[in-house]
């Protein structure tokens, strides 16, 4: 008797119309650093400090390289003329909803590559990962964050959590938190 393996197996990279996400490599160390060194783009995080140099950068890829695909799953966005343009992820904390976040480097803003990227990464948590339900959270200082989460489908759940930013010096920031369903 043979039996076969349904399980789905994430693929190791998702594309969309303009972008690709994929893993990222020690190469991509410089790019990511330099974009994400932006106090405009890890200020809107809670885990990337200020200032973000190349070895956080390198930090960042090894602790991508040992996920749990089951539970975490990260890329790097990249155009194909333009190479690393940020990046997205998924993370699961221990007895907590599936988690996504992302950054696009501010030199990208106003282009739709964040749009893009989580319509697409979503498309795949959906489908190649099965999963049912996605929540993000924005600070309630970003409303371009808020405009992607809904342009993607995410709809408000009303809950205002206090997270602390890395960047901002540990500071408890206002996070609305949006929700999306498959």
């Amino acid at each position: 008797m043979c039996v076969i393996d349904r399980t789905p197996q994430p693929r190791d990279q998702i594309v969309s119309r303009r972008l690709r996400m994929r893993a990222p490599k020690s190469e991509d160390a410089g790019a990511i650093a330099r974009l994400a060194g932006d106090y405009a783009i890890c200020s809107m995080t809670t885990r990337m400090p200020y200032p973000y140099v190349e070895g956080d950068a390198r930090s960042f890829i090894k602790l991508v390289g040992a996920q749990n695909r089951e539970r975490e799953n990260t890329f790097v966005i990249e155009h194909e003329a333009e190479g690393v343009v940020g990046a997205i992820g998924f993370h699961q904390p221990a007895g907590q909803p599936l988690e996504m976040g992302y950054w696009i480097g501010k030199p990208y803003w106003g282009r739709g590559y964040a749009t893009e990227a989580a319509n697409a990464a979503l498309d795949w948590a959906g489908g190649d990962w099965r999963r049912r339900m996605v929540v993000a959270g924005h600070f309630a200082d970003n409303e371009a964050s808020s405009k992607v989460l809904i342009k993607t489908g995410f709809l408000s759940t009303g809950e205002v959590q206090t997270r602390s930013s890395r960047a901002r010096g540990g500071a408890a920031v206002k996070t609305r938190m949006m929700v999306w369903l498959a």
